[in-house]
């Protein structure tokens, strides 16, 4: 004999369970954008509205609220996207046979990563996108050395960083070692001399932080010779950084990569460091969920082409 067992869910909320709803709802998390997600679907504005009011009820949480003229998630609704990203692209990868074309199927991947890092990838990629890859939209999210949050949140599909205590769930691949430099204006006082560690120290320093702390690693190598220097002045991104140097007699101690780069190179004047800064090893890191998304795959062959493209220069270490 034969007994019908019923166990209840809390909230029935598995016996009322939504396919297309989930598909919807995931679709507004990749694009932060209820417009967004409709033309992605192929829906009316008004149906994922209503949509969304479903989701509310059923699952019994505001999931969007809306900041400036977008809308962001409520943690709820992280925790659950979270839960479900990787379920729903195994399953999307078992039903999808055909191989990812970046010419024709229209994608947009997230990418974490601070202005010092966009001038070595963006105009590479963008000269790939424009020559084989119309349909791959790259998107950049701001940065604020918050890597592992984002890609648990999965805010960001991918995040170039200095990251050196990867997560579990997080894949990370080195790409090279970025070198230090102290760098002033061309006619600062220590322009064309020996920068002694007594001169640096004493010196009023610009600081680039994306956190908002006034501390670094020059800081934590004075700490062990019994020395501290004042950064008078911190900003949020290297271009604004190198403005700053430009306009002031101020010193900062910034990468290589990045004072090369500038249109502004002539008027900068690098200065060996007096004390020891190890090379900020950067490297690409990207949630597990993502490891078998094909478009991201994509852009991570790219950005490893790029790196070989790149001409030797003493200012960083590639990767072999």
């Amino acid at each position: 004999m034969f007994h019908i067992v019923t166990i209840p869910f809390k909230h029935a909320f598995v016996s009322k369970l939504d396919l297309k709803l989930i598909a919807i709802f995931n679709a507004i998390m990749q694009e932060r954008s209820i417009t967004v997600a409709a033309q992605t679907l192929n829906m009316t504005q008004p149906s994922v509205s209503k949509a969304v009011t479903r989701m509310r009820h059923q699952w019994q949480d505001p999931l969007f609220v809306k900041k400036g003229r977008g809308i962001e998630p409520t943690p709820h609704a992280i925790t659950l996207w979270r839960n479900i990203c990787e379920p729903l692209q195994q399953i999307e990868q078992q039903f999808t046979h055909t191989k990812f074309d970046p010419l024709t199927r229209e994608t947009t991947l997230r990418v974490a990563l601070t202005d010092g890092i966009t001038h070595i990838f963006w105009p590479y990629i963008r000269s790939v996108i424009e020559s084989r890859a119309n349909a791959v939209n790259i998107h950049a999210i701001p940065f604020k050395g918050n890597g592992e949050e984002l890609l648990l949140s999965a805010e960001a599909d991918l995040v170039f960083d200095c990251y050196t205590n990867p997560h579990p769930h997080i894949h990370r691949e080195w790409l090279f070692d970025n070198q230090f430099t102290a760098v002033v204006k061309k006619g600062h006082e220590l322009a064309g001399s020996e920068l002694t560690l007594d001169k640096f120290v004493k010196q009023d320093h610009l600081f680039v932080s994306l956190t908002g702390d006034a501390t670094g690693t020059v800081d934590t190598a004075l700490s062990e010779l019994g020395l501290e220097r004042r950064v008078a002045m911190t900003v949020n991104s290297f271009s604004a950084a190198i403005e700053l140097l430009l306009q002031s007699s101020l010193i900062a101690v910034l990468p290589k990569t990045i004072v090369r780069a500038s249109t502004q190179r002539s008027n900068l004047v690098e200065l060996n460091l007096p004390v020891c800064i190890s090379p900020a090893p950067i490297s690409i890191s990207w949630h597990r969920r993502k490891h078998q998304n094909p478009a991201l795959m994509w852009l991570l062959d790219e950005i490893r082409l790029c790196l070989i493209a790149q001409r030797p220069v003493p200012c960083f270490t590639i990767k072999k």
